[in-house]
């Protein structure tokens, strides 16, 4: 590779692979067959490895996390990581954006797998894209979706954020590119995109929260069935696939339920990775918990 021809965020991004592959390479093998919580997988042909379980900062935008205060919040994501979760759900949108930068400040840059989001439709994605790197401390971001696509002509609606995606993905600004989804007419669009390499899609098999026919985003479905048939074309494509709303967007307060959806999302063999927002150490510690028993079977 002839690094003089590279920007210098050009080249991390690109050795950013490398090296996390050799971090991978480094750590002890799990006895043959044992699955877990903070395993590192691969998501669909992006090639990109994350863990199993990402730790979301936006439950109900973000209001959750953002009223622990900017302390505790970073506390929380350390303690994620000191876990073993090196996935970080977040969002332009997120109450807690600007806060990530410094709560992720100082752990292996490669070792993580950033996911943010830009949302609506502004004039000028492109700084959008650069300010989400200078608020983030970062060089780049593993992950970039168009957030909270509804209608069946999302791609037109977005084709502006899009274009600038494309654009910071070729120069090295972002890994993967993908969309978020809140209704089946943008799903159904999604499960067949060849731009689409990432799907975040609302998983759970109790239906709350999860995408209707109606093109709004605040009026939900009640039927997983079409959701895992969008998921398996998905699959089928290709595309790297994480599971959101587990938890019913928090409505789960019986521990029955968590307990049932997790146990739902982590039997699906093409879902690659979860996300789970917390707010304590103790919810962290149970995401884990139920993951882990859930993949023993």
């Amino acid at each position: 590779m002839n690094n003089s021809s590279l920007t210098r965020r050009e080249f991390i991004a690109k050795t950013a692979t490398f090296a996390g592959a050799a971090w991978m390479a480094s750590c002890v093998s799990l006895p043959a067959g044992k699955r877990t919580a903070t395993d590192i997988v691969t998501l669909g042909k992006t090639g990109i490895k994350l863990t199993r379980l990402g730790l979301g900062t936006g439950s109900n935008g973000g209001r959750v996390q953002f009223e622990l205060g900017q302390e505790a919040f970073s506390k929380l994501i350390r303690y994620g990581y000191d876990k073993g979760i090196r996935y970080f759900d977040c969002a332009q949108a997120y109450k807690t954006y600007p806060w990530i930068g410094d709560a992720i400040k100082g752990l292996p840059r490669e070792k993580i797998f950033l996911l943010s989001k830009i949302g609506g439709t502004p004039d000028k994605p492109a700084e959008i894209v650069d300010k989400l790197l200078q608020d983030y401390k970062t060089d780049y971001i593993d992950c970039l979706l168009v957030h909270c696509s509804t209608t069946s002509t999302w791609t037109d609606e977005r084709r502006r954020v899009m274009d600038a995606i494309d654009e910071a993905q070729q120069k090295g600004k972002i890994r993967a590119k993908g969309v978020s989804c809140h209704a089946l007419p943008a799903l159904r669009i999604a499960a067949k995109s060849n731009w689409v390499q990432v799907n975040l899609v609302r998983v759970n098999p109790q239906a709350k929260h999860i995408d209707g026919e109606s093109p709004k985003w605040d009026e939900p479905g009640n039927n997983i069935t079409p959701v895992m048939e969008l998921i398996k074309t998905m699959h089928a494509n290709g595309h790297g696939i994480i599971g959101m709303k587990l938890i019913g967007n928090g409505d789960f307060t019986n521990a029955e339920d968590r307990e049932k959806s997790i146990r739902y999302a982590m039997a699906q063999p093409e879902i690659h990775a979860v996300t789970i927002g917390c707010k304590s150490p103790a919810e962290v510690d149970e995401a884990i918990e139920r993951i882990n028993n859930a993949l023993a079977g």
